[in-house]
């Protein structure tokens, strides 16, 4: 089903937009920064574990930085559109870079969670990424671009646990992860700077009153009215939550069904990142731009379903890899497409608001997500988690095509205005 044209002057940028020069500047810092997040994601369970904590407090470390991550991503969000995208961008990545060394020299497992926690506060920062992009590119083209967005996330995952796993000495104990942690910190100061050098301001002269105003359940409130951005934010809960639920046992489990290490661990997270970011620089824009956001938003979260309900039945790593890659390439279709609905539907002084908004309750859903995960492991099994997840995901798909018919009643009303 082809999308309906929406109105040119819908959501356009209101200021001159720096430039395709900005847009690759800005994707190579992504990489940069998120290099440095992707060394953490395969050694931070080993790293809890070098703590002698249980399932359940490895999992708390994951939580505790999606936490903070819900209180500060509508707040830099909206922020961002009063001040300026830039300001927000330096202060918090280089706060990321921060907690990446403070985490080196944790005393205790509580210590770490304290400052996990302190990360998220302090870099909740993919809603201002996502609004700096939505102020330089036109409405018709967010999708693609925020499909690159996502392809410089993955390849920052191919490198960043290829980095963690091979710099990691887990025989060393807590102190044996110092290094990848340092190397994170280090790569995190330096996007700040990139920031700094060739990244200027994308909001023009700085809005003092749009953008800011309300407090955050003003604003849910605003965006569970509207027809499309209430259900897009329940499928970002759904979606977020189950695959956070996965991701932060799936360590556990790959050590449970066939003995892995951080090193294992970080191979198999490099080999599907490639899978996501081919499928978000050469495919998710193209489908996008025919079927429209909603269609391969809900295809995206078929998928991920499907293979997710798989991967506990699969025999042998080759075939574990292959289903998370799957599963990947899903969420690869689906996460660009929720933050381009957002973004078509959504005025300009309020793209910051409105995609903090999405990233708070992807937030939330990282927070409980991981939770849920590690008590079904500890008490249910294993697979529990993994079927859960895909679970979860079947009333998202349904949210998903709703959506899809008020983004369409949507467009044809504007149309006929």
């Amino acid at each position: 089903m082809a999308k309906p044209p929406s109105p040119p002057s819908a959501s356009e940028p209101q200021q001159t937009p720096p430039g395709r020069a900005a847009m690759l500047v800005l994707l190579l810092v992504v990489f940069v920064n998120l290099v440095g997040f992707g060394i953490l994601m395969p050694i931070l369970p080993f790293y809890a574990q070098s703590f002698h904590a249980p399932a359940w407090q490895v999992t708390w470390v994951f939580t505790a930085f999606s936490i903070g991550n819900f209180f500060a991503e509508p707040l830099w969000g909206r922020l961002s559109d009063r001040i300026g995208r830039r300001p927000i961008l330096i202060g918090t990545i280089a706060a990321s870079g921060l907690g990446f060394v403070c985490l080196a020299f944790a005393p205790s497992i509580w210590a770490a969670l304290l400052i996990r926690l302190f990360s998220g506060l302090t870099t909740g920062n993919l809603s201002t990424i996502q609004g700096y992009i939505a102020d330089i590119t036109p409405p018709r083209l967010r999708s693609g671009r925020i499909g690159m967005l996502g392809a410089a996330f993955a390849l920052g995952f191919v490198a960043g646990p290829a980095l963690g796993g091979l710099l990691a000495r887990p025989e060393l104990g807590s102190a044996g992860f110092r290094l990848p942690l340092f190397v994170a910190g280090g790569l995190s100061l330096a996007a700040a700077l990139g920031v700094i050098l060739f990244v200027r301001e994308s909001r023009g002269v700085p809005n003092t009153v749009a953008g800011i105003q309300g407090p955050r359940l003003a604003v849910w409130i605003e965006a569970r009215r509207h027809p499309v951005l209430g259900r897009a934010l329940i499928v970002t809960l759904l979606l977020t939550g189950a695959f956070s639920a996965v991701e932060s046992t799936f360590g556990l489990w790959a050590q449970h069904r066939y003995g892995w290490g951080p090193r294992q661990l970080s191979l198999c997270f490099a080999s599907v990142a490639i899978t996501a970011a081919l499928a978000q620089a050469f495919v998710t824009g193209r489908l996008t731009r025919r079927y429209g956001e909603a269609v391969m938003l809900a295809s995206g979260l078929a998928i991920i379903a499907l293979a997710l309900a798989l991967l506990p039945l699969g025999m042998g790593i080759v075939r574990t890899v292959a289903l998370m890659a799957v599963a990947v390439f899903g969420q690869a279709l689906a996460l660009p497409n929720i933050s381009a609905l957002i973004s078509r539907t959504t005025a300009p002084d309020r793209q910051g608001a409105m995609l903090g908004m999405n990233m708070s309750m992807g937030a939330l859903a990282r927070a409980l997500g991981p939770v849920a995960g590690g008590a079904l492991f500890s008490i249910a099994g294993a697979d529990v988690p993994l079927f859960a997840a895909a679970l979860v995901l079947a009333p998202a798909v349904l949210l998903a095509w709703q959506a899809e018919g008020a983004a369409r009643r949507r467009y044809l009303k504007e149309e006929a205005h």
